[in-house]
């Protein structure tokens, strides 16, 4: 018996992912919860000048938190 992937959290849900790598209903409750909170920022392709900079500052921003 599975236990109850609603009650878990994401690093929980995560964990027995790894865990139990062969259970398809656990890996698929990891990608829908993944997918329904995404905590990645998301870009639109730079088109314009203007786009581009701001994806150029975003890519400064987060070189800068991994120094």
């Amino acid at each position: 018996m599975n236990p109850n992937f609603k009650t878990m959290n994401k690093a929980e849900l995560r964990a027995y992912v790894l865990q139990n790598r062969e259970d398809k209903e656990a890996f698929y409750a990891l990608m829908d919860r993944l997918k329904t909170n995404p905590t990645t920022k998301t870009y639109p392709c730079p088109n314009t000048p203007e786009n581009l900079e701001v994806m150029k500052q975003a890519i400064r921003e987060k070189l800068e938190k991994l120094e």
